[in-house]
């Protein structure tokens, strides 16, 4: 309760002098400030111009009722945190008081011993607590509500507001744009911001990852073919560009493509056509390029594994994205911003997350960036059994604590965090590290050459690199020995 403990402002309402005299030297000495009244009437009018945290009122007083007066609070200034007290309790008062929108209620005497003391103190932190936290929520409602239109980018951090800058720059000129970034930074939506607020917005916007495909593949994907031009291409198929053909394509990962395909792209971008696999005949296409990739392209050049002059036509405009490591300040916003899609979609009441969460939140570096806290606070939604995203609601990778092991009747280990997930996370999780320790003995078995491990794993060699690189970023083809040559099963 270190946070709740922090001051805030308490308007006491009790017609005995004894009990208000009490309350206020209790309050007082715990920091808070304290405005102490004998008259709801007085209560009203300093209601209607100042600002309160927290309220306590009796029940029972002359001129106006307890309940009379927290409706009347409840009216003017619904985000004051309201505590009854009586000394006449009943269920049917509690329950009223509850109705009408108290926060909590105490029974008189409540300040005989010590004990009591302490925790009319602690009732007061809590429901000061509350109070900041539904402030805090009101200014990231306000703040994501005027993030709008920024196409799913949140945050005002110096970074953020600098790509939002670039982004509204750029957006209305023709020019390609070259997003670079992290995975997980969230650099579709760069590219989605950029077409929303170009020319084009109403015309097509199409995306590709250009790591997932086969060479052969993605140059059907991305230039079409006609029919009879390999096995299976039994009619012609239109490809992205013709598709796109007014509007945007965004070629994520755009440092995988092969040397042979980027030979293709670059006569696109300088003389606006493309051809058919299996054609000989040019199409024109009007076609906005917006490139993405986590790797850096300057190295590649330099390796000979990336086109000088494709890189040049793709750099015009270079929008770095920052990792969210690197702009921490941004966390509670996103975080908030995650709790209100999740929550909504999965039809839960859950308001807002707690200072203790926030924290652990925001200490936390973040290797998955902006993709990895949507996926935290899905799971923190998923689990939450309140209205109040806590601590152990969030993975022990975040939170710190180490799961404890469960043992089947077989006595085979079973993680105890698995069945706490739904099916299809847990399932996720489990296939994403049987990957990493894949990869990883695999690549350490073969000595770091890519296609010899492809060859052992029965893969494709482009699609085991897209499998590698989810884990090893940075991999390079260095002591591959057998260079760019795709490997067969």
């Amino acid at each position: 309760m270190e946070d709740a403990a922090r001051p805030a402002r308490v308007l006491v309402v009790d017609d005995e002098p004894s009990v208000l005299r009490a309350l206020e030297v209790i309050l007082r000495k715990k920091g808070h400030d304290v405005v102490a009244l004998d008259s709801p009437i007085a209560a009203m009018q300093r209601l209607a111009s100042e600002d309160f945290d927290v309220a306590m009122l009796d029940i029972r007083m002359p001129e106006l009722s307890g309940i009379e007066l927290l409706n009347a609070v409840k009216h003017r200034r619904p985000e004051v945190e309201v505590i009854m007290m009586t000394g006449h309790a009943t269920v049917d008062t509690a329950l009223a008081a509850m109705k009408a929108g108290a926060h909590d209620y105490l029974i008189k005497p409540f300040i005989e011993k010590p004990d009591d003391i302490e925790h009319v103190a602690y009732v007061v932190a809590r429901a000061a607590e509350r109070k900041r936290l539904q402030d805090r929520n009101r200014q990231l409602t306000t703040r994501l509500e005027a993030m709008e239109n920024t196409q799913g980018l949140v945050g005002s951090s110096g970074p953020m507001r600098e790509v939002v800058r670039m982004i509204e720059a750029v957006a209305y000129s023709a020019t390609t744009v070259l997003v670079q970034g992290e995975s997980g930074t969230g650099k579709e939506l760069v590219a989605r911001a950029l077409h929303a607020r170009s020319p084009r917005r109403a015309q097509a916007f199409v995306a590709i990852n250009c790591g997932a495909l086969t060479e052969t593949l993605l140059e059907s994907e991305l230039f079409g073919h006609v029919k009879g031009s390999f096995t299976g291409a039994n009619r012609d198929h239109k490809g992205l560009f013709e598709s796109a053909t007014g509007g945007t394509i965004f070629l994520d990962e755009i440092g995988d493509i092969p040397l042979s395909t980027q030979v293709r792209l670059l006569r696109v971008l300088q003389e606006g056509e493309i051809k058919r696999v299996g054609s000989t005949e040019p199409i024109k296409v009007d076609v906005r390029v917006i490139a993405a990739t986590h790797r850096e392209l300057p190295k590649l050049v330099r390796a000979g594994k990336f086109r000088e002059d494709l890189f040049y036509r793709l750099n015009v405009i270079a929008i770095p994205l920052p990792a969210l490591r690197d702009r921490l300040d941004d966390v509670p916003l996103l975080a908030h911003h995650f709790v209100r899609r999740y929550a909504d979609r999965l039809g839960k009441q859950i308001h807002s997350i707690s200072p203790q969460a926030i924290e652990l939140l925001c200490a936390y570096r973040w290797p998955g960036n902006v993709r990895e806290l949507e996926n935290a606070i899905e799971r923190a939604v998923v689990l939450c059994r309140g209205d109040l995203i806590q601590p152990v609601d969030l993975p022990p990778s975040v939170s710190g604590r180490t799961a404890p092991v469960l043992r089947d009747a077989a006595g085979a280990a079973a993680d105890a965090e698995m069945i706490l997930q739904s099916y299809a996370t847990a399932k996720e999780v489990a296939l994403r590290n049987f990957e990493r320790r894949y990869v990883d003995a695999l690549m350490k078995a073969c000595e770091a050459n890519i296609s010899a491990a492809a060859r052992r794993a029965g893969m494709d060699r482009s699609n085991f690199k897209r499998v590698l690189r989810k884990y090893q970023p940075d991999v390079a083809d260095e002591g591959d020995g057998e260079g760019s040559q795709e490997a067969t099963p």
